[in-house]
């Protein structure tokens, strides 16, 4: 009966032990995943050296470790501020970012939660990259140049960020707003300029009329000045003669039987005689 006892109380060390082991076991090895960091904090310490992708040993039961994501992550962050010109210019920018593994260990040091980054961390350095990017151009000037707008702003914002540990991997202007008066400035200046360019247009239409008018002015004198010459060179009755035909034929009458009466007259006006006229004649 005794040895039965024991056998059972020997079975029952054994699975304690063997289960100790396990959870021992399990407690001992952490692994991290590609695009994973982990801190390791060991009494409520943070180790330095992140823990990278693959299989670690921990201190069971008296360590944690802290995971965090270095896959790029994308934020949409707000931001107002003033332009050269003293307008208000409002913006919401999309950043891609992602953690930098070298860092990750300060990051959990001093900010924390990926949350806290956020809302922290990136979230005022944007509104003040912001601010240095605005002020220097005007409200104009942002709209029209908003590509050196953005420059400047990933400049600024690479810079503030990356002392935190944060990679700035691009940024997106979603939205550019500016203050109602200056959208009224902008609506009044485009009508002033589209009745500017409107009288520009009639001016250039009215002149390039006048100019027509000086043209065809000047093609009738030199017409008038080449028949003056024919009239007087040799041949310029038949010239007469045959204006006057034309001119007949114009006026839609039927051409009568006619006769030309030539003569010694040097006024180059030919005499044309209707023949009927002389027939019906008593």
């Amino acid at each position: 009966m005794k040895n039965q006892q024991f056998g059972n109380w020997q079975s029952t060390v054994l699975g304690i032990v063997l289960a100790t082991l396990v959870i021992l076991g399990l407690n001992s090895f952490i692994i991290i995943n590609p695009g994973q960091a982990g801190v390791i904090s060991i009494l409520g310490k943070a180790r330095d050296g992140a823990l990278l992708e693959g299989i670690h040993v921990k201190p069971p039961f008296i360590s944690v470790i802290d995971v965090y994501d270095l896959t790029v992550q994308k934020f949409e962050v707000p931001a107002e501020s003033s332009t050269k010109d003293l307008q208000n210019l409002s913006a919401r920018f999309a950043i891609n970012f992602r953690l930098d593994p070298i860092k990750v260990v300060e990051v959990r040091r001093k900010q924390g939660t990926l949350e806290n980054i956020v809302s922290k961390i990136i979230a005022p350095q944007t509104q003040e990259a912001f601010k240095i990017a605005a002020a220097r151009r005007t409200v104009e000037e942002a709209i029209t140049k908003r590509s050196e707008l953005k420059e400047d702003f990933d400049q600024a914002l690479g810079d503030r960020l990356d002392k935190y540990g944060i990679i700035v991997l691009d940024t997106s202007v979603v939205d550019l707003a500016f203050s109602p008066e200056f959208a009224r400035a902008v609506e009044e200046k485009q009508i002033a300029e589209q009745r500017a360019q409107r009288a520009v247009y009639v001016a250039r239409e009215a002149e390039q009329e006048a100019q027509a008018d000086v043209n065809r002015a000047k093609g009738r004198a030199e017409a008038q000045r080449l028949l003056a010459e024919t009239l007087k060179a040799q041949g310029g009755q038949l010239v007469l003669q045959k204006e006057a035909i034309e001119a007949w034929r114009s006026g839609g009458a039927q051409m009568p039987k006619v006769l030309v009466m030539g003569g010694d007259s040097k006024s180059g006006v030919p005499f044309i005689y209707n023949l009927g006229n002389v027939q019906n004649q008593p």
